[in-house]
């Protein structure tokens, strides 16, 4: 059996996908999975043992070409789509990008939201089984599954995160790194960044958890970053700390699953870093504000979240008046006290 799985973004939605694979293989042993995924985020499924090709989508690259190359790319990614026949095509994102692929490639049946659930109508067009969900898919990685069952019924159960391939290399560059680092205790990495600017914790907050930690606990918290803005708040953060917390130096993405892996406990809000580590076994303490954390957080007992203490939380607003006082209405205090927990269990 040959499936193609079209969940293109964003890196957290894709790691939430995930346990879709195990399911799959459950019930076909000997099914050929495929992936259809955005250029950057494909170094987080390539190497997947239970993935036998991902398909990589370069959109963010097409944007900034002229047009003839951009045909040119287009062609080639079209065919290289539609050189394989599946038996099983699901769409797990439900907008209209993942709907002209899902159009676009070669399947026999093709399975995606229905009209509740799609993000974008126009996607409704790219399949031809559309799946309800219930109360029980209320989580995103539940709802990935509720259409993957659809299809291939079983009552099979399946760990509610990964698996997630960790390259050889990465682990082995990363345990030299830590070396180097001369770190003592344990290894707490803290990410600070999140797509939304809604989704963030406030600035003044981490400095005072890191500090804390350090002095309460001595732990040196790696703060880990994805781009200049939020390398300029970590370094924030470490100042404050006086330095004891530890900036870590950029890297691939499959050095940063490395590093998730080898460290006892990850702290962030609702982002990829977070539920990268509970997709490796990593125990969390996960902040969620506009988002659901019953929805979009890691499942099981060693993983904690924290949802924002207002009546509006959660809105899944982008932009609001109130952020600062919703970024800050998740203590310190209730951080910390998760953190120590989770270290004693």
């Amino acid at each position: 059996m040959k499936v193609l799985i079209v969940k293109v973004s964003a890196l957290g939605d894709v790691v939430h996908a995930l346990p879709v694979l195990a399911h799959i293989r459950a019930v076909h042993p000997d099914a050929e999975i495929d992936w259809l995924v955005e250029e950057a985020f494909s170094p987080i499924l390539e190497g997947h043992p239970l993935i036998q090709r991902v398909i990589r989508l370069r959109t963010k690259r097409w944007r900034k070409q002229p047009i003839s190359s951009i045909l040119k790319e287009v062609s080639n990614f079209i065919r290289e789509l539609r050189s394989r026949r599946y038996d099983l095509v699901f769409d797990l994102q439900g907008n209209s990008k993942s709907g002209v692929c899902t159009l676009l490639a070669r399947g026999q049946d093709k399975y995606g939201f229905d009209r509740a659930n799609v993000r974008e109508w126009p996607n409704l067009l790219a399949t031809r089984h559309h799946v309800p969900l219930g109360e029980k898919d209320h989580h995103i990685a539940q709802r990935a599954l509720a259409v993957v069952r659809a299809a291939l019924p079983s009552e099979n159960i399946v760990a509610s995160a990964g698996p997630l391939h960790v390259e050889d290399a990465s682990r082995q560059r990363i345990a030299e790194q830590l070396k180097q680092f001369n770190i003592s205790g344990p290894l707490v990495v803290c990410v600070y960044g999140t797509t939304w600017q809604t989704k963030l914790w406030a600035l003044e907050s981490w400095k005072e958890l890191v500090k804390r930690l350090y002095q309460e606990q001595g732990i040196r918290p790696v703060l880990t970053w994805g781009n200049e803005e939020e390398k300029e708040a970590v370094e924030a953060i470490a100042e404050a700390s006086d330095e004891t917390s530890i900036v870590w130096p950029r890297g691939s993405l499959q050095d940063l699953v490395a590093l998730l892996e080898q460290s006892e406990l990850v702290v962030g809000c609702d982002t990829g870093p977070v539920h990268i580590a509970a997709a490796v076994g990593t125990p969390t303490v996960s902040l969620y504000r506009v988002t659901d954390a019953t929805r979009n957080g890691p499942v099981g007992e060693i993983h904690q979240r924290l949802q924002a203490p207002l009546e509006c939380s959660p809105c899944l607003r982008k932009h609001c008046d109130d952020d600062a006082a919703c970024s800050c209405s998740i203590s310190v205090d209730d951080v910390y006290t998760a953190i120590v927990g989770q270290l004693k269990k």
